[in-house]
């Protein structure tokens, strides 16, 4: 049971988290002239040393260590790796290619297909309302799929990617930081490969030709390992029901950036399938509040 200060003091934190995961375009923008793969490449690569950092600082090196040595943590999270990887180089081309509103839209499935993936492989059950607000989803989703196909790969390629994600470290017996680790560890050989990849085209890679290029990369490490850590504690500390309404901010940010900062323009059909989510986001959030009223007069 979490007590109101509990709560209280892991707000914040999470609000932190999906602040920077919100803003997250902002920074991939400054990175435009660097090739998404390497981007993807150097993110993991300046990762790791910042996992290596938070474990010791957080005496977590026990933990990796543990989840290195059990075959089957370990290939679980050689499967999460290969699932967030794919994630962040989906988010990647989004923005580089200025699809902004297709990546909002992706985070804004992904809870409704986390609810719709615990009764597919956990076996949880769906309340009426949240069979309501996975129907609308699929609606709106259908939408763009009639209207929106060539960007609809991307929505659901972040949503499916995500949800997969969750759902195998949650199988996974390992804490956030030290999974991370050990997923970081998984790709950083694919990371250098794409990295050297790059070095053989023409534009060689993009380290070392420009000073706040060279920073911008090198941040990519906190900007990934800050936010998750944030998460971890903010998860710990605070019901899983009240996280759940903080976690729409972060595509609510990022649509409000692909309005007003990149101009992207919103197609009818883009509005249409944003309407129909959104509903089916009140209903999902109308849930979580009578299903925590109803526990508190319990």
């Amino acid at each position: 049971m979490h007590s109101g200060s509990q709560r209280a003091s892991g707000l914040p934190h999470a609000i932190g988290a999906y602040l920077i995961w919100g803003l997250i375009p902002l920074y991939f923008r400054l990175l435009k002239a660097v090739p998404p793969m390497e981007v993807v490449g150097w993110r993991i690569v300046f990762t790791l040393p910042v996992c290596f950092a938070l474990v010791a600082l957080l005496r977590q090196s026990g933990e990796v260590r543990r989840a290195l040595s059990d075959r089957r943590t370990l290939g679980l999270l050689a499967g999460s790796a290969l699932l967030i990887g794919t994630n962040w180089l989906i988010y990647v081309i989004a923005i580089a290619t200025g699809h902004v509103f297709a990546a909002s839209l992706g985070y804004y499935i992904n809870p409704l297909m986390n609810v719709l993936a615990g009764t597919l492989f956990l076996r949880e059950k769906l309340s009426p309302r949240q069979w309501v607000a996975v129907a609308l989803a699929a609606a709106g989703v259908a939408v763009l799929a009639w209207g929106a196909v060539s960007t609809l790969w991307i929505s659901m390629g972040l949503a499916l990617s995500f949800c997969g994600y969750g759902l195998v470290r949650k199988l996974a017996p390992v804490e956030s930081l030290p999974g991370l680790t050990v997923e970081t560890l998984v790709l950083v050989v694919p990371a250098l490969a794409m990295i050297g990849w790059q070095s053989t085209q023409q534009a060689g890679v993009a380290l070392g030709q420009n000073t706040m290029q060279d920073i911008t990369l090198a941040l990519a490490g906190v900007v990934t390992g800050v936010p998750l850590l944030l998460f971890a504690t903010a998860a710990r500390r605070m019901s899983y029901s009240t996280l759940g309404f903080v976690q729409f901010l972060s595509p609510t940010l990022v649509f409000v950036l692909g309005l007003f900062v990149f101009h992207e323009p919103l197609r009818p059909v883009q509005l249409t399938s944003f309407a129909m989510i959104w509903a089916a986001i009140g209903v999902f959030c109308w849930d979580l509040l009578r299903a925590r009223r109803s526990l508190g007069s319990a």
